[in-house]
């Protein structure tokens, strides 16, 4: 038997109640397999940063390199601005721990209903490379003049030869997996610097992998043509800003941000990996026993994936499958009723089954 240990950040709002019943469906999977999971909560969130300051206590990062993997809810809560748990806890740990893939599928599943017109089930199925540690997040920049009507903000991207290639060469390696396609996001006619970079880069690359067709989408025409004909698209890669606002598009366009999986990844695993719903902590029904667990439980499904146990992966993403196929227990973003447990337990039926 094979036993991991995973951190569980749980997080504000809705975190914890999606990820609790993650931590449920994987416990089944991983049992059927004769696997064990050992989960250690650490309680990170807004309400430790009103009480200390901070968003994790001092040795948080020496913590976490002892997990084979972090599992994570969502952070975000009013009284306390967007930027303080953004930037004392998610975006530190992807740079400390070089997670520098962000891996975003988009599927559309049968029994969900799509918001564009004539889309079959499995005709919009895409994964999402963004890079994660650089680019337009750079911490790089500052403010002068604070409170006055001189104030001047300034907010430098950073693109790295090295940073570029390496998520490049990620998206390829998975396109060989999948239909062989990788499209390129960039906005190079404007960006004249950073993005030309990122072209040149990408037309490196791509002459190492003469077996996968590539080509190369300005922002603004790949954001018209998730749009339009997203069966299109197999592999995309994309910068930190670019990725992250076309992986929310491409989550609305498969049904829901409830069903919007990620995983923050370190290629060479000299660091744990994060696994994380897209959806945020919705403060709005936290605490109802409403919110959709199902981009939890898929997140959860990837982070088996990365820990080698492909087959419990697999059993859970086809009972995910099954649940909305069957459109008995689905929760209210997809039109249902069930309570957010309620729709765990038919996951676990359909595990059982």
């Amino acid at each position: 038997m094979s036993q991991f240990r995973i951190a569980v950040i749980g997080g504000d709002g809705i975190g914890p109640e999606v990820i609790e019943q993650a931590i449920r469906a994987a416990e089944a999977a991983v049992r059927a397999g004769g696997h064990d999971i050992a989960w250690n909560r650490l309680p990170w969130s807004s309400a430790l940063f009103r009480q200390t300051g901070k968003m994790m206590p001092e040795d948080g990062w020496s913590l976490l390199t002892q997990h084979d993997a972090i599992l994570f809810g969502a952070i975000g809560s009013p009284g306390v601005p967007d930027h303080i748990p953004v930037h004392q806890l998610l975006l530190p740990m992807r740079r400390c721990f070089d997670q520098y893939v962000n891996y975003r599928p988009a599927y559309l599943f049968e029994g969900v209903p799509c918001p564009l017109r004539d889309k079959a089930p499995g005709s919009i199925d895409m994964v999402i490379y963004r890079e994660n540690t650089e680019g337009e997040y750079a911490p790089v920049g500052g403010r002068v003049y604070q409170g006055t009507s001189d104030e001047v903000a300034v907010q430098t991207a950073v693109f790295t030869r090295r940073g570029c290639e390496r998520i490049m060469r990620t998206a390829f390696e998975g396109a060989r997996k999948r239909r062989k396609k990788v499209t390129s996001i960039t906005k190079s006619n404007a960006l004249v610097h950073g993005m030309v970079l990122w072209d040149e880069a990408f037309a490196a690359v791509r002459k190492e992998y003469a077996d996968v067709q590539s080509n190369f989408l300005l922002v603004d025409a790949a954001a018209m043509d998730f749009v339009r004909k997203p069966e299109s698209f197999d592999v995309v890669v994309a910068s930190n800003l670019f990725g992250d606002i076309l992986t929310d598009l491409s989550a609305i366009i498969t049904g829901s941000m409830g069903l919007a999986a990620s995983a923050n990844i370190n290629p060479e695993r000299k660091y744990p990996s994060l696994f994380e719903p897209v959806h945020g902590s919705a403060p709005d029904i936290a605490g109802k026993g409403v919110a959709n667990p199902l981009a939890a439980i898929l997140s959860a499904g990837l982070m088996l994936e990365h820990l080698g146990l492909s087959d419990s992966a697999t059993a859970l993403r086809n009972a995910v499958a099954k649940v909305l196929r069957a459109g008995k227990s689905l929760p209210a973003d997809l039109g249902g009723r069930a309570r957010t447990s309620e729709v765990a337990d038919a996951v676990l039926a359909a595990l059982r089954s």
